[in-house]
């Protein structure tokens, strides 16, 4: 099952700050909802083992997650392969990271994901309403923790 998603997130940081963060796999993995485990590969790769729950598919999956920070380009991808529980996901997602003139950033950002197995044969409107909990959580978790710094 194929699913694709975009919004925006305005974040109350300046741009330089968001490439920091972004930039740094610890974290970014504290915005993942659910957390259970991470172990940080190098400044671009980490493996998240996070608590998953689309309908009666509940339990753990693990993803590896690569950051591909391009500030030449104002954008960050990431790419997230992984699963749990006999599904699959593989996600490909980014972000344009656009400074605003109140000194604050917009995070313009769309994703793809495929998704295979028990998961995805919950049904399209659980799982498409999950997914998309789970990424707008992940961008609002950003926004507030860059925020913070």
């Amino acid at each position: 099952m194929k699913l694709e998603y975009s919004g925006q997130e305005k974040v109350q940081a300046e741009p330089e700050k968001v490439w920091r963060f972004v930039q740094d796999p610890h974290k970014v993995a504290s915005c993942l909802p659910d957390l259970k485990a991470v172990e940080i590969k190098d400044e671009k790769n980490l493996v998240a083992t996070v608590g998953v729950a689309v309908g009666p598919v509940r339990g753990t999956f693990k993803f590896n997650i690569e950051l591909d920070p391009r500030p030449e380009e104002n954008k960050m991808l990431v790419r997230l392969r992984g699963g749990g529980l006999g599904s699959a996901v593989d996600l490909t997602a980014s972000a344009n990271i656009i400074g605003q003139d109140d000194q604050t950033t917009l995070l313009d950002w769309s994703g793809v994901a495929n998704v295979s197995g028990p998961a995805a044969t919950v049904g399209g409107r659980v799982l498409d309403a999950q997914a998309k909990r789970l990424i707008e959580t992940v961008f609002a978790n950003m926004g507030q923790k860059m925020a913070e710094v």
